[in-house]
């Protein structure tokens, strides 16, 4: 790269080499109107004639050199996946943002891979956490004004070696909710999970298709469960009985009608014990989630069951994701919840 003086209809496709700055004398103001590293238009030249500008200081790229905007457009591209799109360069950075919203999903080891090289920056929300429509999910750029352009390929290389980061779309899942207890069927104690369950279904797209009391019967909630598959329900929740107490039959329940268990416990806090399975929808034989979701849930704002519900609307198994909960996974009550936007949200 060097650094040439030129006319200033000579400059157009060129990058400046410095900042242009221009005074608002009306405003008693100035800022620089022109940055460095951007490049001239044909529509820039009147205002540059009216900054009292007849020649520029440009830089000239030198064989093997990427400026900077072409730089965070190619990884870009070899970034973006279903669901994103890329912005155009400004000052040199791009983003990718999310066009739907849903699961943020990528390999962290793309991200560090990249950041290999001290000159190129990619920074991103953390995966497997939800995000909204418009939401920007991650940012890139390079340090200098230009790289090589053999970095610039090793780093595309990078991203293309891995997978693409992408947003998995929320599904509009219709949820059954079988609240189980006693005290609750006998209106000794008033259900308080129902509302918390509204507003966590709202978020996500989903709505609540029904609901059903039970006593702590196993036969009781399996028919529950049961019932809401024959109805042809998307997922099941279960609420209460999920401890290790001699009249909590919730997990034994769902062992019932499931064909698969995924787990029964989290290392999350709360919502230790959360647990998943897979019944067989008698419908269509497609597998439907059925939860077992701990009294926490109708107490606590966040628990377990948060980090779970966006992989169930996204349609995906968590599998061993699970186990590494733990990290972040302790949620700190805070006095204002800013939910997803905490370490408790991430899925690790």
């Amino acid at each position: 790269m060097k650094i040439t003086q030129i006319p200033l209809e000579r400059a157009v496709g060129l990058p400046l080499a410095h900042d242009l700055t221009q005074i608002d004398a009306k405003n008693h103001k100035k800022s620089a109107r022109f940055k460095k590293g951007q490049v001239i238009t044909e529509a820039d030249l009147e205002t540059l004639r009216d900054m009292g500008r007849e020649n520029l200081s440009v830089m000239e790229l030198s064989p093997g050199d990427v400026h900077e905007d072409d730089a965070a457009m190619q990884l870009g591209e070899a970034l973006c996946g279903e669901n994103l799109r890329v912005t155009p360069p400004a000052e040199g950075r791009c983003n990718l943002v999310a066009e739907k919203s849903g699961l943020l999903w990528y390999l962290a080891e793309t991200v560090n891979r990249v950041n290999q090289d001290p000159d190129w920056v990619l920074s991103a929300l953390a995966p497997h956490r939800p995000v909204l429509e418009g939401q920007v999910v991650a940012g890139f750029r390079i340090r200098p004004l230009v790289l090589e352009d053999y970095r610039v390929e090793r780093a595309v290389a990078a991203v293309r070696g891995s997978q693409p980061f992408k947003i998995l779309p929320f599904r509009p899942l219709r949820v059954g909710l079988v609240t189980t207890g006693k005290e609750i069927v006998d209106k000794r104690v008033e259900d308080a999970f129902r509302p918390k369950l509204l507003e966590k279904l709202g978020r996500l797209g989903g709505s609540l298709m029904g609901q059903r009391f039970c006593t702590d019967s196993l036969e009781q909630i399996s028919e529950a469960i049961g019932a809401f598959l024959e109805e042809d329900a998307d997922a099941v929740i279960c609420t209460g009985g999920m401890s290790v107490d001699a009249d909590d039959k919730t997990p034994g329940a769902i062992r019932s009608q499931c064909r698969k268990i995924s787990f029964q416990g989290t290392p999350a806090l709360p919502g230790a014990m959360l647990m998943l399975g897979w019944a067989k929808s008698p419908k269509d034989g497609r597998d439907v989630a059925v939860i077992g979701a701990p009294a926490c849930v109708a107490f606590d704002d966040r628990t377990a069951l948060d980090k779970l519900l966006p992989f169930i609307f996204a349609g995906i198994e968590p599998g061993d994701l699970v186990r590494r909960w733990g990290v972040g996974g302790l949620c700190e009550h805070c006095e204002v919840c800013h939910y997803p936007a905490c370490s408790f949200a991430a899925g690790s």
